[in-house]
């Protein structure tokens, strides 16, 4: 029963109602009292419900959890402060020092420097390798891999791992297969349906959907796993706030909707832009000049996704006039917000790598992701329309 304070340092029981809330209520206490000690102890060692200090676990952040866990056919997922917490919880939670490592050559940025500045000097060995060529995988592997890491859908060229084949020799050689999942969602591809042991949300993104909560999320086929990714991130103290957890409650409960509408509007915008002068190539996967289609209709079937990049002109001086005739779109490092965003990811989400491994991934100066909203696609292709002819001036 929740308490509200009554006089110094007294509380009293929470009035009774006669009906509950139709709304998730907010609990934001840090502690929470037991009876006894041989209470607590059932709570600590599971025999009982219930919470006894926040970082351990709160309500909001188990609702959250359960309403993921439902999407992705999951059990006993785990909400962290980021995607980023649900990373590292994974990683540090499963390796331990002479371990090796393989991610996907295209992985979020700093994704590939925990994988290339951290992981290395805690002892941990890592290789990159191209998620859509499961031979440089398979050549990539040592003795002592431990897991794959690797994103269904690539930021921010959009490439298509090859699934199927991950899964295979992933399970062939006895490798945990990691997928992040924050791009494809699991309204486009369920990894633990496909042989994926262990999946990771950004929920800031599409999930939460408004930009207001920042959280992530991840879930283990395998209990033992779970345990110690739980135990690493309730250590490190990777706690989300309860209030960011009722934020993305309410977001989730719009998700499908949401995520619908973009995607129809990502695949108009894609035809747009590539129809433009000025445009060198747009990415989306869906397209049938898209270098993996024929896999994106494999693994998405007609699920192409609410992330469209495209190429104008190789020069600084082209995406800065580009940004500034988008109109009304945000020009912003971040994506899946209920209006459409911009992004240049040689300025913000790839800025960490040198220019040589940019241009090696495909992404120059006129290199942009959109990431797309639930506007009316007529705003849309007007606003787009004028800054591609700016980049031109």
């Amino acid at each position: 029963m929740t308490h509200r304070l009554s006089g110094p340092g007294r509380r009293v029981p929470w009035p009774a109602g006669a009906a509950d809330a139709v709304g998730t209520p907010i609990q934001p206490s840090v502690v929470y009292r037991s009876t006894d000690p041989d209470a607590l102890d059932d709570r600590y060692e599971g025999r009982a419900p219930g919470y006894s200090y926040a970082r351990e676990g709160h309500p909001n952040a188990d609702v959250l959890a359960r309403a993921i866990d439902a999407l992705e056919g999951a059990e006993g997922g785990i909400i962290t402060g980021s995607g980023m917490a649900a990373v590292t919880a994974v990683l540090m939670g499963l390796l331990r020092s002479g371990d090796h490592v393989v991610g996907g050559d295209q992985l979020y940025g700093r994704c590939l420097r925990l994988m290339r500045d951290d992981l290395p000097r805690l002892g941990v060995a890592t290789t990159l390798a191209d998620p859509t060529d499961i031979e440089a995988v398979a050549a990539a592997l040592r003795p002592q891999t431990r897991l794959v890491l690797v994103e269904v859908v690539s930021n921010p060229t959009l490439r298509i791992a090859d699934m199927d084949g991950l899964a295979r020799l992933c399970a062939e050689r006895g490798i945990l297969l990691v997928v992040d999942n924050t791009f494809t969602t699991p309204r486009g591809y369920r990894p633990l349906d496909h042989g994926a042991d262990i999946v990771i949300h950004s929920v800031t993104k599409l999930l939460s959907g408004h930009s207001d909560a920042t959280l992530g999320y991840v879930a283990a086929r395998d209990p033992d796993h779970r345990r110690a990714i739980t135990d690493f991130a309730v250590t490190a103290g990777l706690t989300p706030s309860p209030f960011d957890c009722w934020l993305a409650e309410r977001g989730l409960h719009t998700f499908a909707l949401r995520y619908d509408r973009a995607e129809s509007n990502a695949a108009a915008l894609a035809d747009h832009l590539a129809s433009m002068p000025g445009v060198r190539r747009v990415l989306y996967p869906l397209r049938p000049d898209h270098p993996d289609h024929a896999r994106a209709r494999h693994l998405l079937g007609a699920r192409g996704g609410t992330m469209v990049s495209f190429e104008v002109a190789d020069a600084r001086a082209a995406a800065n006039a580009l940004t500034r005739g988008a109109g009304a779109v945000p020009f912003a490092p971040t994506l899946g917000d209920i209006g459409t965003t911009l992004s240049h990811p040689a300025s913000s989400s790839h800025r960490g790598l040198t220019e040589a491994e940019r241009r090696s991934l495909g992404i120059g100066e006129g290199f942009f992701r959109i990431s797309l909203g639930i506007e009316e696609i007529g705003q849309l292709t007007e606003e787009f329309t004028e800054a591609v002819r700016m980049s031109q001036s």
